[in-house]
């Protein structure tokens, strides 16, 4: 019989892609406002492995991946996940996003994405809300899966979340 227990809190992030000219200073602050302090923001990386948010956002696109300092219990995924898209919307111009923000979390076994979208491996939270396996942990290293979106697939994704994994492991002791 298995015995039911919380697990441990997770490691909070955002990956954030935005247009070259977008209000990304003022999205970063209302993220701190709302999640707490942010302990890590990733370089400039390009967003070119697809071409899905072009027609809305345009061309040159780019991302960051930003962490926060307090770990949240898993469950906490959905509400960041709604507040992350009103917080879309805020910064859309003529009703087009100028900023997408897709929050995750890092685990000690996974890495999930919080997304709208529905899919086979996509578990249910509510309101809306899916949580996306995006990266499984096996050995000691993050591996994509079938599913995996191309970019999380890429050897320096995973190898920014390897580390992104070891900080978050410091934090548990």
């Amino acid at each position: 019989m298995s015995r039911l227990k919380e697990p441990k809190p997770v490691y909070l992030f955002t990956a954030i892609i935005y247009k070259p000219d977008s209000e990304l200073s003022g999205c970063k602050r209302a993220l701190v406002e709302e999640l707490g302090v942010a302990d890590f923001e990733s370089a400039v990386l390009p967003f070119d492995g697809t071409a899905y948010y072009e027609n809305e956002m345009g061309p040159d696109l780019r991302r960051k991946i930003v962490t926060f300092k307090k770990l949240i219990p898993r469950e906490y995924i959905r509400e960041i996940k709604i507040f992350t898209t009103a917080l879309e919307e805020r910064f859309s111009e003529s009703g087009k996003r100028t900023i997408n923000i897709d929050p995750g979390y890092i685990a000690q076994e996974h890495v999930i994405l919080a997304t709208g979208k529905g899919f086979a491996h996509r578990a249910y939270l509510g309101d809306g809300v899916y949580a996306d396996l995006t990266l499984i942990y096996r050995g000691d290293e993050y591996t994509a899966l079938e599913w995996t979106y191309p970019d999380y697939g890429d050897t320096k994704m995973r190898s920014l979340f390897q580390n992104l994994r070891r900080k978050y492991v410091g934090k548990l002791d």
